[in-house]
C-alpha cells in the first residue's frame, strides 16, 4: 500500500522550494522561480501516477502517520485524483508566468515562496485521509492566499481587501472545526472514508451539514459575503489567477467531500441550492455591468460559484466536480491572458453595425435550443441509455440550453449575416453535445465514490421549479436587451448592477465600517 503516499511527492517538492526561498527572498533570486516551475512538474508528474495507481488498484486510503487519529494520510479516489491533477496543472502554468512576469520584483523571491506553500497547502487539503489534516491544510491555504494578497503592503486598497477576506476566512474555519468537531465527536473517527461509509441521517449529521455548508458557503464568496473577491484585484495576476481557478473551489471541494454527510441533510442542501441559484444569477448580471477586465471575471467567479454550490444542492455532485475542473481551466487562462485580451481589443478596428434580434428572433433561439436539447438528448440517450439520469440532472441541462438560446439569438437576428447563423448553430450544437457526453463521463467515473442522486420530492421539485424559471426569465431578458435597452429604467438598473445593489457596502457597514479605514 506504499503507493497510496505517492501524492505526497507533490506537496513535498513545492515545500523545498518554499524553505529554499527563504534563503533568497528578494529581487532575482537565482534559480528559484526556476525550480519551483520544476517542482511544479514533478508535482503534476506525482498526480498523474497517482491516477494511474488509482486506475489499477482501486480507490484507498494510506496508514496514518500519527498518532490517535490525527496526523498525515492520503485518500486515493477519483476525487482526490482529479483534484491533484488540476490543482498540479495550473500551479505549474501559474508558477511558469510569474517566472516572466514578477521578474525583477523587489519580493520576487518571496512571492515564490509563498506561490509553492499555497499550492502545497491546497495539494494536501485536497488529498487529506482524515479530517484534521483536511482541517490544518485549510488553515494553511487561508494563510497563505493571504500573504499573496498582501505582495504589495503599501496599497491600502490591498489591505482593507485582505483584511475583509481575512475575517471571512476565519468565519469560514470556525464553522469547519465546528463541523470537524461534531463529526468526530458523532463517529469515533477522524479517517474521512470510514465516515462517509458510515453517514446516516440524524441530528448529529444534520448538525454538521449545516456547518460544512455554512464553512463552504463563505469561501466560495457566496451572496451576501462575496463582496471580498471583487476587492482583492491589486494583487499580481498571477495571484488573481491562483485564487479564482484553485482556492476559491476549497468551499466546493469540501461539500463534493463531504457529499455523502450532505445527502444525509436534504433541508440544508435545499437552502444551498437557493442560495447557490440566487448568487449565479446575482453575479452573472452584475458581471456583464463591469467595465474593468478583472473585475468582470471577479464577478463570473461567483456566479459560476454560485452554480456550483446549486449543483450540489441539486445533489449533483459529480456535475459540480465537472464544474470545478471546466471553470479552473478557463478562469486561469482568462487571468493570465487578461492583458492581451484587452490589447486585442484595442486593436480591433471599428465593427460594423450590430444585429439586434427582434422578439420573434428571441422566441426562435429559444425554440430552436429546447428542439436541439430534445434531439441531442434522445440520441445519446439511445446509445448510452436512459437509466440512472436523474431529473435533476435534465432540469440542469434544461438551464444550459437558456445559455445557448442566448448564442443563438444573435445569430437568428434579421440583420445577422449568414456566417453569423452558421456559427451560432455549430457553436450550440458542439456546446450541448459537450455537456451531455461530459456528464456522462463524470456521473460514469464517480460511480461509488460520490453517492447517486435521488429521485426528487416535493421541496426537490418546487427548487427545480424555481430555478428553471428564474434562470429562463433572466436569459430571456439577457436576449431581448437591446430592445429595451433605451427605456429610463434600463440606465437606473445598470448603475445599481454595476454597484453590485450596494450588498457589498451593507456588509462593509454591517462589519462596523472597519473596512474603509485606513491601516497604519
Amino acid at each position: 500500500m506504499a503507493y497510496l503516499f505517492l501524492p505526497l511527492l507533490a506537496p513535498a517538492a513545492l515545500l523545498l522550494v518554499a524553505y529554499l526561498a527563504t534563503r533568497r527572498p528578494g529581487k532575482r533570486p537565482g534559480h528559484l522561480p526556476r525550480l519551483a516551475e520544476v517542482a511544479a512538474l514533478i508535482a503534476l508528474g506525482a498526480s498523474s501516477l497517482s491516477a494511474v495507481t488509482l486506475v489499477v488498484n482501486g480507490a484507498g486510503t494510506s496508514a496514518l502517520i500519527g498518532l490517535a487519529g490525527v496526523g498525515l494520510s492520503i485518500r486515493l479516489d477519483v476525487i482526490s485524483v482529479t483534484m491533484l491533477m488540476l490543482v498540479s496543472f495550473v500551479g505549474w502554468v501559474v508558477l511558469r508566468y510569474s517566472a516572466t512576469s514578477l521578474d525583477g520584483e523587489e519580493r520576487q523571491g518571496a512571492f515564490t515562496g509563498w506561490m509553492a506553500a499555497t499550492l502545497a497547502a491546497v495539494l494536501l487539503l485536497v488529498s487529506a485521509g482524515n479530517l484534521v489534516q483536511l482541517t490544518l491544510a485549510f488553515f494553511a491555504t487561508s494563510f497563505g492566499l493571504h500573504r499573496l494578497l498582501l505582495f504589495y503592503p503599501d496599497r491600502q486598497t490591498a489591505l482593507r481587501a485582505a483584511r475583509k477576506k481575512a475575517w471571512v476566512a476565519r468565519a469560514s474555519e470556525v464553522a469547519l472545526v465546528a463541523a470537524v468537531i461534531t463529526l468526530i465527536a458523532g463517529s469515533g473517527t477522524t479517517d474521512i472514508a470510514t465516515l462517509l461509509e458510515n453517514a446516516a441521517p440524524g441530528p448529529v449529521t444534520a448538525l454538521a451539514a449545516i456547518l460544512i455548508a455554512a464553512a463552504a458557503v463563505l469561501a466560495s464568496a457566496q451572496f451576501p459575503f462575496h463582496g471580498w473577491l471583487t476587492e482583492v484585484m491589486e494583487a499580481p495576476t498571477p495571484v488573481s489567477a491562483l485564487l479564482h481557478a484553485g482556492v476559491i473551489n476549497a468551499g466546493g471541494f469540501l461539500l463534493i467531500r463531504m457529499a455523502d454527510v450532505m445527502l444525509a441533510a436534504p433541508g440544508v442542501l435545499a437552502v444551498l441550492a437557493m442560495l447557490g441559484g440566487f448568487t449565479a444569477l446575482f453575479g452573472g448580471l452584475v458581471m456583464l455591468t463591469q467595465p474593468a477586465v478583472k473585475t468582470a471575471l471577479a464577478w463570473s467567479t461567483i456566479a459560476q460559484m454560485g452554480f456550483m454550490i446549486l449543483q450540489c444542492g441539486l445533489a449533483l455532485f459529480p456535475l459540480a466536480l465537472l464544474h470545478i475542473v471546466a471553470h479552473s481551466l478557463y478562469k486561469a487562462h482568462a487571468f493570465l491572458s487578461a492583458g492581451e485580451a484587452v490589447r486585442a481589443v484595442a486593436a480591433t478596428r471599428r465593427p460594423g453595425p450590430v444585429a439586434v434580434p427582434s422578439a420573434r428572433n428571441v422566441a426562435l433561439a429559444f425554440g430552436v435550443a429546447i428542439a436541439i436539447y430534445g434531439v441531442i438528448y434522445a440520441a445519446i440517450g439511445a446509445l448510452l441509455g436512459f437509466d440512472g439520469k436523474s431529473v435533476q440532472a435534465v432540469a440542469l441541462g434544461v438551464i444550459l440550453i437558456f445559455g445557448v438560446a442566448y448564442l443563438l439569438a444573435q445569430g437568428l437576428a434579421d440583420a445577422a449575416p449568414a456566417a453569423l447563423t452558421r456559427r451560432t448553430a455549430l457553436y450550440a450544437g458542439a456546446a450541448s453535445i459537450s455537456y451531455f457526453l461530459l456528464q456522462r463521463v463524470a456521473e460514469a467515473m464517480t460511480k461509488g465514490t460520490l453517492p447517486a442522486t435521488p429521485a426528487p420530492g416535493p421541496l426537490e421539485w418546487a427548487l427545480i421549479f424555481l430555478a428553471l424559471v428564474s434562470f429562463g426569465a433572466v436569459a430571456v431578458a439577457q436576449a431581448s436587451f437591446p430592445l429595451w435597452a433605451g427605456h429610463p429604467a434600463a440606465a437606473g438598473l445598470r448603475v445599481h448592477l454595476s454597484n453590485g445593489l450596494y450588498a457589498n457596502a451593507l456588509f462593509d457597514r454591517l462589519l462596523g465600517g472597519w473596512s474603509r479605514q485606513t491601516t497604519h
